[in-house]
């Protein structure tokens, strides 16, 4: 199947749209952030949250709870207008407004719950950790609560992907094992010859919410399996899927979840490192009580805000190099561009994806190649196998 040029100009736009969404919204979050440092919500907040409770936990959760609650209300229409209107407007939705308003209300909840987590043992280790030794020359000092603090999210994050295909997506996808026998045995050889064990092959049911197609390799150990989005089986042939599922492969033949943790850690730990550096170069300055104090944690946010945003092109060229990578296991593993060239454009066709995107936008915001690179990766392999 071709590239539609009706589907690419479709692309375009929609892209050119949701740029503008991002950036809006990058900004607007910074400006809310400054608003309710400038106007002193931050504190009014706080002393609201320990009348209600002195308990230190339990302010805690809900000074988060009531901020997650406010900036998602806050945010409401421009999240309606990217995750509603637009996908409708090009056909990528399949929702009614109720069922979309459901999995908000279900995304939020487990936001909260999760979050609240994650705050919760963030700011036990800012009140408790440790000073850092001083080295000589003075050198060192200041909490290690940092280290502490990255140390648990690697763990976190790891616990969660584990968990994510069996606890956490059913919350929004219904599952149920695929019935194709003759795919699943092509799947599961494939797996086999990758010297990677699953638990089974799986449909999502995407239609029931999107009209865009994915596969993926899910879980960790014992929770691993393949997953395919039911909205790939119309339109692709199963030596398509195979490809498809052959570069989710290549993710775990070249060891990407440990290469990903890698490069997960050296960012956790510089991120909270900027973080306590930006909390106790500003605490005095206005006026709080320590790095600990509830009314500081919009700027913890704004600090990791500002990082998340300064690094996110370089965690994208990790990623677009490893995406390459398992692009070419894929090739290898099958021997068939041509079925691989076909899914890269049904793909595009399909999702609304860009061939041939901006520059600096690939550079900027893209995790994976470009369709287009990736087609040509194809068409150069083909020209190799000839």
């Amino acid at each position: 199947m071709p590239i539609d040029p009706e589907r690419q100009r479709q692309a375009k736009e929609y892209a050119r749209i949701s740029h503008r969404l991002l950036a809006l919204d990058v900004a607007f979050s910074a400006l809310v952030i400054l608003a309710v440092l400038a106007l002193g919500v931050n504190v009014w907040l706080k002393q609201i949250v320990i009348a209600i409770s002195s308990n230190v936990w339990i302010a805690t959760f809900l000074y988060f709870a009531a901020g997650f609650v406010a900036y998602e209300v806050l945010f409401f229409p421009l999240s309606y207008y990217s995750g509603f209107v637009l996908p409708h407007r090009y056909g990528l939705s399949t929702q009614t407004l109720r069922a979309w308003l459901i999995d908000v209300a279900k995304g939020g909840a487990l936001g909260i719950v999760l979050g609240g987590i994650v705050i919760e043992v963030i700011y036990f280790v800012l009140r408790t950790a440790p000073p850092l030794p001083l080295l000589a020359g003075g050198v060192g000092g200041g909490s290690s609560w940092w280290l502490w603090a990255s140390a648990f999210m690697i763990v976190f994050n790891i616990l969660l992907t584990n968990l994510s295909p069996v606890l956490i997506l059913p919350i929004f996808f219904k599952f149920k094992p695929l019935e194709d026998a003759d795919l699943v045995a092509r799947l599961t050889a494939l797996a086999a010859r990758a010297h990677t064990r699953v638990r089974g092959v799986f449909t999502m049911m995407l239609s029931e919410k999107t009209t865009e197609a994915n596969a993926a390799l899910m879980g960790l150990g014992n929770t691993r399996r393949i997953v395919l989005g039911d909205t790939l089986y119309d339109k692709y042939t199963h030596d398509e899927i195979e490809t498809i599922l052959a570069h989710e492969l290549g993710h775990h033949v070249h060891r990407d979840i440990a290469w990903g943790l890698v490069v997960e850690t050296a960012l956790t730990l510089a991120g909270f490192f900027i973080a306590d550096l930006f909390l106790r170069g500003s605490v005095a300055w206005l006026h709080y009580e320590n790095i600990a104090d509830l009314a500081a944690m919009p700027l913890f946010s704004l600090a990791l805000g500002a990082f998340g945003a300064v690094t996110l092109p370089l965690g994208n060229a990790f990623s677009r190099w490893r995406e390459s990578l398992a692009d070419a296991y894929a090739l290898e593993a099958t021997r068939n561009a041509s079925a691989f060239i076909g899914a890269m454009e049904k793909l595009a066709n399909q999702n609304l994806a860009e061939v041939e995107p901006e520059r600096w936008v690939e550079l900027l915001l893209y995790s994976h190649p470009p369709i287009g690179k990736r087609i040509k990766q194809g068409e150069r392999f083909a020209m190799t196998t000839q």
